[in-house]
């Protein structure tokens, strides 16, 4: 029995020794990964749904831009109810707002009948009323920006800003949920190590009882175990705190199909922390150059779209400069017999105007060029500050990666060697050869140096998905 308990101690112990393949067996399936952390978060946490609301309605607004561009229809009609006039007029129109020149076009159908006073004789038609069609352009002031245009713009580009703040969002989350993951699978790892060797000091106990029972060995032999079982008891201790805060902190983003969270079981947990491809992902960084990474970086992209908002502004401020001189068309033609109104109202008929105005102050207009040029600049050295941030961010995260890469190495040599000197060690501990002190030393060594890599690797993911953030890779993060 002592020497099947003292197997399994030391299976334990050794575990992690366990190839990656083992980690994608059969059992693969209950335990849990990265992606099913990513797909939840993606899906439910409560930041990007707000950011994806916050998105709608950026388009509400545009939609409602735009809607200074349709169709209006509108009619009217009057009639005199007592007196000398019993004329009466009924008028429909539809118009619609143009983009080009700020120009306005309108048709209309108006049809008369009886008599009105000659201060109203406009209001004669035809038998079969009058149709009638123009047109209004801005030839200066508005002709190419107006209010309505530029409401259109910034619009559009406020929708362009919210889609790339959802994608700085989803970054974000994603980021710290895929952190989240890796530093729960290294909190639980180094949970079993202590666990393990707490473990393997209750089972040499065991044994060490018996020994002294015999008089084999002397009974401080015991006490000096008992102190080490107290000193493994606090680091396992320790252990389990960590281990319940990374799974705390995991919940955030591991969430049910209705959105609550769940907090993942340690039988969850992959049997060893697998880096396989981690390595083969770093070989593409080098051929990344800084432009190639600026160009889809959200975050200048939504200083860009600030930049061409402000831009616009500045425009549609220096339209208030100009003068105003509008240009009116129109022709009609009345139909039908001749009616009250005379012979006059019957041929096709054509009319132009011109219409000139200027402000004799412009302060509002200037002020508002100074304060949309003055937002420019300042977003201008926003997006100069943050294109040095990046390079040296990118430049940051490669030199992580390198020693990421000499660490994960070093730390697989360490484990190697101390494995040996602990197994050695155990060797001539059983065979009387070796004291309980070095046998002991020997074991948290090893126990030592497996953190030491677990460490290792979670520093190599951490750098892995700082990088996956900092170039935008939306396959790595599960970005739909």
């Amino acid at each position: 029995m002592k020497a099947l308990r003292w197997a399994w101690a030391l299976l334990l112990l050794n575990a992690f020794d366990a190839p990656s393949s083992y980690a994608q067996g059969v059992g693969d399936i209950r335990f849990l990964k990265p992606d099913t952390v990513l797909e939840r978060s993606a899906e439910h946490y409560p930041q990007i749904l707000e950011s994806l609301a916050r998105r709608q309605a950026a388009l509400g607004r545009e939609l409602t831009a735009a809607g200074a561009f349709d169709i209006v229809f509108s009619s009217a009609t009057s009639h005199y109810l007592y007196g000398f006039y019993n004329g009466q007029t009924v008028d429909v129109t539809a118009e619609r707002n143009l983009r080009p020149l700020g120009g306005r076009v309108f048709g209309s159908y108006r049809v008369s009948q009886g008599t009105f006073p000659i201060y109203d004789d406009l209001a004669f038609t035809n038998e079969g009323g009058e149709f009638k069609i123009g047109a209004f352009f801005s030839l200066l002031r508005d002709r190419e920006i107006d209010d309505r245009r530029f409401a259109l713009r910034d619009t559009a580009l406020a929708a362009k800003q919210a889609d790339l703040e959802v994608l700085l969002t989803q970054l974000g989350v994603q980021h710290q949920a895929l952190s989240a993951y890796w530093r729960w699978v290294a909190e639980g790892h180094k949970l079993q190590i202590f666990q393990s060797l707490l473990d393997l000091a209750l089972v040499r106990q065991e044994g060490l009882e018996k020994e002294v029972e015999r008089g084999a060995r002397a009974a401080i032999f015991l006490t000096e175990n008992q102190q080490n079982i107290t000193r493994r008891r606090i680091f396992t201790r320790q252990a389990e705190r960590d281990f319940a805060a990374a799974q705390a902190q995991l919940a955030l983003f591991y969430r049910s199909n209705e959105g609550a969270m769940v907090e993942p079981g340690a039988d969850t947990l992959p049997p060893v922390p697998v880096m396989d491809g981690i390595i083969p992902r770093w070989a593409v960084v080098d051929q990344m150059t800084i432009p190639d990474i600026l160009s889809v970086r959200p975050d200048l992209g939504v200083l860009q779209a600030g930049l061409n908002r402000a831009r616009a502004r500045n425009a549609l401020a220096e339209n208030g400069l100009k003068p105003r001189l509008d240009l009116s068309l129109e022709a009609s033609n009345d139909v039908g017999a001749i009616a009250q109104g005379g012979a006059s109202r019957d041929p096709a008929e054509g009319a132009v105007g011109l219409r000139f105005s200027m402000p004799l102050q412009m302060r509002e207009a200037r002020g508002r060029i100074e304060t949309a040029q003055a937002e420019a600049t300042a977003i201008r050295q926003q997006t100069r500050l943050l294109e040095d941030q990046v390079a040296i961010e990118i430049q940051t995260i490669l030199i992580d990666l390198k020693t990421a890469t000499d660490l994960l190495k070093l730390a697989a040599l360490d484990v190697s060697q101390a494995d040996t000197m602990r197994d050695a060690e155990q060797r001539r501990f059983a065979q009387g050869a070796s004291d309980f002190f070095l046998v002991n030393l020997r074991e948290e060594t090893a126990a030592d140096a497996r953190i030491r890599d677990i460490d290792a690797e979670l520093r190599a993911q951490l750098s892995c998905a700082d990088y996956h953030a900092a170039t935008i890779d939306k396959d790595a993060l599960g970005i739909p």
